[in-house]
């Protein structure tokens, strides 16, 4: 903005410059806040492949496959109550009384 466009002191480098304000806050805070998410995912994960190999070596492919179908359905239900049932509803509009004609 400052050298290649040569609009410093413009309001255009000053919209700029707001907006990059504006947007580092958040940016600087979530990701602190996703970095324990992402370790925990990931060891999940690792821990989840290791359980499935070593179940399917000793029993069998079959518990493996209950197993893997019963964490997806409980992981859909997280998914379910995250996205879909902690929405904020808008408000419903009302119905009015029907119109009445006015008497004069």
């Amino acid at each position: 903005m400052e050298t290649e466009l040569k609009q410093k002191g413009t309001p255009l480098h000053d919209a700029t410059v707001v907006g990059d304000t504006v947007g580092d806050p958040f940016k600087d805070t979530s990701s602190v806040a996703m970095n324990p998410i992402i370790k925990f995912t990931t060891l999940f994960g690792l821990l989840a492949v290791e359980l499935a190999v070593s179940l399917t070596a000793e029993r069998g492919a079959t518990l493996s496959l209950v197993l893997a179908g019963a964490f997806l359905v409980i992981a859909l239900a997280f998914v379910w109550r995250s996205f879909y049932a902690m929405r904020i509803e808008s408000a419903a509009p009302t119905r009015s009384a029907p119109a009445r004609a006015q008497m004069r």
